[in-house]
């Protein structure tokens, strides 16, 4: 793994930064391979991202787009991930729908939906059972708790290691979510963190020793690149 840690002076900066970085891997994996997989996260800190993502001349044809996480609500719903990616990005680019890759909620059974979910993963990338793909890049945020996608502190999910997809739980509420070893196997795995509320978790998720199931976001190794991309209020006295 290379950890790369950038302290932006402020919002702004971290997404016109998050937004080089996201551009020069879309270059770089339809050179080498001919498309590029992205996983968005959900939250406000990345929503300037995809809205500035809309406004650049990408290969969109050849850019599938998936989601690290989603709560089990309609897509229509105001919690949607999806619904926020679509309004602040999809919906305003020529993206084909085919390239568009959304965890199933529609069900009233979360498993059988993160079980749908994960067939679908396979069968898009051709992986074998018991192989993990490699997405280009999954984005990342981190909540106060130091959750990380929906995988939250003591909860079942944080332990699968077999699987890509696992059902999460928020407080009773059922998420389908991205497991530990799917983020890890990803080419570039990609932390945005912005203000103060942020310092007792990445503290924590940086300190040399601490719980990995208290502070989930510790489990986030990847074999690949890792950025942690954090706005000065965040990050501005972190020790790295």
């Amino acid at each position: 793994m290379n950890k790369i840690v950038e302290v932006l002076p402020d919002k702004a900066a971290l997404i016109q930064r998050s937004l080089e970085i996201v551009i020069s891997k879309i270059t770089k994996a339809i050179e080498e391979r001919g498309q590029f997989t992205i996983a968005l996260a959900g939250g406000s800190t990345p929503k300037p991202l995809y809205e500035a993502m809309a406004t650049q001349n990408l290969p969109w044809d050849k850019i599938h787009v998936f989601w690290g996480d989603e709560r089990y609500v309609p897509p229509d719903h105001p919690d949607s991930n999806q619904r926020m990616a679509r309004q602040a990005m999809l919906d305003r680019v020529t993206i084909p729908e085919g390239n568009i890759h959304p965890m199933p909620t529609g069900g009233s059974n979360p498993s059988a939906d993160a079980d749908k979910h994960e067939a679908e993963l396979q069968a898009f990338f051709q992986a074998q059972v018991g192989k993990f793909p490699k997405f280009d890049v999954i984005l990342l945020g981190i909540g106060d708790d130091a959750h990380t996608a929906s995988l939250f502190p003591h909860t079942e999910a944080l332990q699968v290691r077999d699987r890509m997809i696992a059902v999460g739980n928020k407080d009773g509420q059922p998420r389908i979510t991205f497991t530990v070893p799917l983020i890890n196997h990803a080419r570039e795995v990609m932390f945005m963190v912005v203000g103060d509320s942020k310092r007792a978790a990445l503290a924590q998720i940086f300190a040399p020793t601490a719980d990995d199931f208290t502070y989930p976001a510790r489990l986030i190794q990847p074999r690949g690149q890792l950025w942690w991309l954090l706005d000065e209020s965040a990050g501005g006295d972190l020790k790295t």
